[in-house]
């Protein structure tokens, strides 16, 4: 959790309940669970007042971006944040982030000024620049989840995260508690996310393949917007949710 800049692909895949238990076990036998078992992730997704991004994001374009707030866990006093810019540029995700205190985060959502790491100034302006371009840029859904994280025994740089009860909050945005949280897609199974950037270990293809696992283009925030937030309030249906 202390990186702050990525560069990887992130590819999707929707694993049934029923069965991952079943796929845990197989992948324990090349892969370890982290340190944090499983935790609870929150992100505060910021967007214009017409959701420009997400829904330019929807477009599928070569290059998309998100702006989000990130906590691990419920936030408190002494809680660390991270203000993250997440890039796709085709199909490579990136990642730039900075740490603040989640004092300096609820004084900045106050109307304070924005603030600059001093490790990372850099990182900062860049974040900064991103006010900028989209002067209504403000928090407009709050989606967490509970994820459990794997490493490669063999290579560290493969890893896969199993997300399970994602929910969301359109107001109030209280990183603090978890009351008034909704289950984004209640027939969702597990999302697992595969976090590479070379191909995927041979025994890790046919695992996929043993449990008939395909792609998924499945986004929490798309999602969420899609069923939740704009004025139709249309309903996708999670299978059709495949790249």
């Amino acid at each position: 959790m202390k990186k702050y800049a990525f560069e990887r692909r992130e590819t999707k895949y929707i694993i049934p309940n029923e069965r991952f238990a079943d796929f845990l076990t197989d992948l324990a036998e090349h892969m370890e669970q982290d340190e944090y078992g499983r935790h609870l992730i929150q992100s505060l997704y910021y967007d214009t007042d017409n959701y420009q991004m997400i829904r330019h994001s929807m477009e599928k374009p070569v290059y998309k971006e998100k702006f989000r707030v990130r906590c691990y866990g419920l936030a408190c006093a002494d809680s660390l944040v991270f203000l993250e810019l997440k890039k796709k540029i085709d199909r490579v995700v990136y990642k730039r982030r900075i740490a603040i205190s989640y004092e300096t985060y609820q004084t900045w959502l106050a109307g304070g000024a924005f603030p600059m790491d001093e490790k990372q100034p850099q990182i900062s302006r860049e974040l900064a620049w991103v006010f900028y371009q989209y002067p209504d840029l403000k928090p407009k859904v709050l989606i967490s989840y509970e994820r459990l994280s794997y490493f490669s025994k063999a290579d560290a740089q493969f890893r896969v995260t199993f997300d399970q009860q994602i929910s969301y909050q359109s107001e109030p945005f209280d990183l603090s508690t978890l009351n008034n949280r909704a289950l984004v897609a209640p027939e969702l199974g597990v999302l697992m996310e595969v976090k590479a950037l070379g191909a995927y270990p041979l025994w890790f293809v046919e695992l996929l393949n043993q449990y008939q696992l395909q792609k998924s283009s499945f986004s929490k925030y798309a999602q969420t917007y899609q069923r939740h937030l704009r004025k139709e309030g249309a309903f996708y249906d999670v299978s059709k949710c495949v790249s």
